[in-house]
């Protein structure tokens, strides 16, 4: 990758060099995480990408690393949860555009799909923290004006040199006075959530905390009202005018573990994003299996009768 190294600073990767006046030692085995701000994380803590290389125009390797522990991507049948590689998967999406593509820090970014399949024989949690590389190509890249306003792109992750998952997204972007206007003044410090309500029981959905829980549950089985938690220090790790995508997709999974029953992985997510879900307004969740197969749930998120959000989850069941 190509990075300005300004005088007595630190690459990113920890391979620098010049402090001016002196040369320091090369380290070649040093990591760190890429800049918060690249994928749109509050929190170091939070940012799942280490390094970043480009291959060509629209063609990078992206590194990671997954904690063998984490307070909400807990583990699953001794695997990493599949949700923590969905997270990896959207962070390399705003990294690349705002690294590679010259996107303002300031652009507002929306998602349109998120796409996931994982291979758990490769996510198995070890001894140490889990080093990913991914190889990433990007298409149907938009611009105007010589300026990036979209693209899609799809990931391969590699751990120990086995596809651990594959998935991908597509995103668009654009300058805060559009976002303004498009929003038509609902921003982050206007809106207010809706009271917090009640959580379904978190062993039937596939959770321990209550605090995780993002469905409260309605009159009807296969229903439930989507819970806005926006104290939530993960799903809501800074402060948003609408529902987050990943806060979607965890619902999905959480609906489709309550169809199927808590001892179930998730394998894949193929996720779309139709319209703002508002955090004001109550929005409701249903989730029904596909004909003819068990394992697949189709869950979709409504809000004032319209369809905002669907996902198609494929499960695994697991032995009692």
């Amino acid at each position: 990758m190509t990075r300005a190294i300004p005088s007595s600073a630190h690459s990113a990767n920890g391979l620098t060099v010049s402090t001016g006046s002196a040369a320091l030692p090369r380290y070649s085995t040093l990591t760190t995480t890429v800049p918060k701000e690249f994928v749109h994380r509050a929190g170091v803590a939070e940012v799942m990408l280490t390094d970043w290389f480009r291959k060509d125009d629209l063609h990078f390797s992206v590194a990671a690393q997954w904690p063998r522990g984490h307070a909400f991507f807990t583990s699953v049948a001794g695997c990493h949860d599949p949700l923590i590689a969905a997270e990896t998967i959207r962070q390399v999406g705003s990294l690349l555009a705002h690294a590679e593509f010259d996107v303002p820090l300031d652009f507002q970014f929306v998602m349109w799909d998120l796409r996931l399949e994982i291979h758990p024989a490769h996510l198995a949690i070890g001894g140490a923290p889990a080093s990913l590389d991914m190889d990433v190509t990007c298409r149907d890249v938009k611009r105007r004006n010589n300026a990036l306003t979209g693209l899609h792109y799809d990931v391969v992750m590699y751990r120990d040199g086995h596809v651990a998952a594959t998935g991908g997204a597509a995103f668009t972007c654009m300058p805060p006075k559009v976002y303004r206007r498009v929003r038509g003044g609902r921003l982050a410090d206007t809106v207010r959530a809706l009271p917090l309500t009640a959580p379904t029981a978190p062993q039937a959905v596939g959770r321990v905390s209550p605090m995780d829980v993002v469905l409260s549950a309605t009159s009807r089985e296969d229903r439930w009202q989507l819970r806005v938690d926006t104290r939530h220090p993960i799903l809501f790790e800074h402060p948003v005018d609408h529902v987050p995508g990943m806060t979607l997709v965890e619902a999905a999974r959480q609906a489709a573990i309550a169809t199927v029953g808590p001892h179930a992985l998730p394998l894949s997510f193929t996720s779309e994003f139709t319209r703002y879900i508002e955090l004001d307004e109550p929005c409701f969740i249903e989730a029904r299996r596909i004909s003819g197969d068990s394992t697949r749930i189709l869950v979709t998120a409504s809000q004032n009768d319209e369809l905002a959000f669907s996902s198609l989850v494929t499960m695994e069941l697991l032995p009692i």
